[in-house]
């Protein structure tokens, strides 16, 4: 890795980002009437994209917002715009991750498009959606209310049937929520304005005809090599990621891809009751907690490299350690591409294995690795509570195998397996340990403390549905 190149500055990074904060300040007290302070961050978006074919939309747009007159059309173009820096900071950042990483990058190829929108679904409840989002770029983030945000609730109830809208919905779904637990607006002391413009701004574009199309799907035979879990917990969902490389049946390059898997969850299940959720639902997460590889047989893939898994066409093979897959095969494994509409800094996360470091931990909490005499940001704080590996694990490694991630404007590395040194042994302690079961003494018990939790809940719930 050349983490020289992780703390250079990226070419026109920063003013993408700067244009993109002014416009999300606008946004901060709304659009009905808007002040000059919110004119001037219209006028520095509009003038961000003055080069591109966007200009002549995007500044007719700005002249109506600042004048109080933005119309849907008007909305649009300022999230396209908006949409497009993200994307340009998303692409540049990406660039630099494989000037550090040194390994090929697929070729970005424009899907075809049949040129019709008569079979997109839910046209009228899309344009209702469109509606509220629009209503409430007009009301800005402090002056939302219970009544405002009560009515996206029709138009989510709408859209939920329809498989088709299911990607809509949640978002809406989960914006909608978010807003509602933050009510009134008026009394907030922080705003979450890059977030709340974010999916502001992915909402409403996701609202347009053709904006989210079914992804054209390819097959992968070959064998599979899991690097590592990454799991993402909330309140009442979790989701297990798992990243790999695929070695395809063909002889042709290696190339990273994901699975993914996703499950409702109460609330009182937590850390290793997770994988009680999940794991029945992909046994990829069984070969990733073994350390095994995994035999694909014409498994659906995705041009971005996500697998439609299904477990049928996969079969579980030899033994595969993670760490050993990243020193021989991942610095020639080709990465994947990213759709349009997902080219955003926060969705960067390249795996790397780090090795050769020293690591260092702050009074707070903070660790940074040391490499080659430049610094990396850890965070361990996206280390599970459903796995061994633990922040003091990461301190004490040797070698990091992670995700490389771009947050609150720098690089951090972001643990999913570290190789540590246990009574003179090197062992290797990975976050998706406990995936397919475990016999370590903690997990154990976490498990069984889970199966309480849910086997009262099932109770509970046939309790309910009976009467």
């Amino acid at each position: 890795m050349r983490t020289d190149l992780l703390t250079d500055p990226v070419d026109g990074l920063d003013e993408a980002l700067s244009a993109v904060d002014a416009f999300d300040q606008t946004l901060v007290t709304g659009l009905l009437r808007p002040q000059p302070a919110q004119a001037a961050g219209l006028t520095a978006l509009a003038h961000s994209v003055a080069g591109t074919p966007l200009a002549s939309r995007v500044a007719e747009a700005a002249d109506k917002a600042a004048a109080g007159a933005a119309g849907e059309e008007h909305l649009i173009a300022l999230a396209a715009a908006r949409t497009a820096l993200m994307g340009a900071a998303h692409d540049a950042l990406t660039d630099r991750v494989a000037d550090v990483t040194g390994r090929p990058r697929a070729e970005r190829t424009t899907p075809d498009r049949d040129g019709g929108d008569a079979d997109a679904p839910g046209a009228n409840v899309l344009a209702a959606a469109r509606a509220w989002l629009c209503d409430l770029a007009r009301t800005g983030w402090q002056g939302i209310d219970h009544d405002l945000i009560a009515g996206a609730a029709p138009v989510i109830s709408a859209m939920l049937p329809d498989p088709r809208l299911r990607r809509q919905a949640t978002l809406l779904d989960g914006f909608a929520a978010e807003l509602a637990a933050s009510c009134p607006g008026a009394a907030l002391d922080r705003v979450p304005v890059r977030r709340w413009a974010d999916l502001w701004t992915r909402a409403l574009l996701l609202t347009l005809p053709g904006a989210a199309p079914a992804p054209a799907l390819s097959t992968a035979t070959g064998r599979l090599l899991p690097l590592g879990v990454d799991v993402q917990e909330h309140a009442t969902a979790v989701q297990a990621q798992v990243h790999a490389v695929l070695e395809p049946a063909d002889g042709t390059a290696p190339r990273l891809v994901r699975a993914a898997v996703s499950a409702p969850k109460p609330d009182t299940v937590v850390g290793a009751g997770l994988w009680q959720l999940l794991r029945p639902r992909m046994s990829l997460l069984g070969a990733a907690g073994e350390g095994r590889a995994v035999e694909l047989d014409a498994m659906p893939v995705t041009a971005e490299g996500d697998l439609d898994w299904d477990d049928e066409r996969a079969r579980t093979g030899q033994p595969a350690d993670p760490f050993a897959t990243a020193r021989v095969i991942l610095s020639t494994a080709t990465d994947p591409v990213t759709a349009p509409l997902d080219r955003h800094p926060a969705g960067i996360a390249v795996p790397v294995l780090v090795e050769g470091y020293a690591a260092d931990r702050q009074d707070d909490g903070t660790l940074t690795f040391t490499v080659a005499g430049h610094r990396l940001a850890v965070d361990t704080d996206r280390v599970p509570a459903a796995s061994p590996l633990t922040p003091e694990a990461v301190a004490a490694s040797s070698a990091c195998l992670g995700l490389l991630r771009w947050d609150a404007g720098e690089f951090v590395l972001q643990p999913l397996a570290v190789e540590t040194t246990v009574r003179k042994k090197t062992v290797a302690v990975h976050a998706g340990e406990w995936a397919g079961g475990t016999t370590d003494k903690l997990g154990v018990r976490a498990e069984k403390a889970a199966t309480d939790a849910v086997t009262v809940l099932r109770e509970r719930a046939g309790k309910l549905l009976r009467a």
